[in-house]
């Protein structure tokens, strides 16, 4: 699988489609190694495996996603990027909820011509 991202626009794009797709991996490769993520419940985690492990719980409780990307702003080797999100997954307690939110992410170039999130942010400035 392709996991080059040539235009920081399409990360969102491209994190829907895999995690919807329940493709840990894949999502994980969005991803520059030394990125952080802010939780939905608002820890901050780093680290493969901290990442790996958010991804993988995510995509266990059956989680579908829908990003509408807002703006993207790009100066010099990063990028900000505000997606409005909504999510279906299942609670702890097995119901089914539907959270919303707006990121504010940022993602920064690697090498020659690639994109990877450098911070994924999904609940914005809350």
């Amino acid at each position: 699988m392709d996991t080059r991202i040539t235009d920081p626009a399409q990360l969102p794009v491209v994190f829907e489609e895999r995690l919807n797709a329940g493709d840990v991996e894949g999502v994980l490769a969005l991803f520059a190694p030394d990125a952080a993520m802010r939780t939905t419940a608002g820890a901050v985690i780093s680290g493969r495996a901290a990442l790996h492990r958010e991804i993988s719980g995510t995509v266990a409780a059956g989680a579908r996603l829908d990003n509408v990307r807002r703006h993207t702003l790009i100066g010099a080797d990063t990028a900000l990027l505000v997606t409005d999100w909504t999510m279906e997954i299942d609670g702890p307690d097995g119901v089914r909820v539907s959270p919303t939110g707006t990121t504010a992410n940022v993602a920064r170039r690697v090498g020659a011509d690639e994109w990877r999130f450098a911070v994924l942010n999904p609940l914005g400035t809350i």
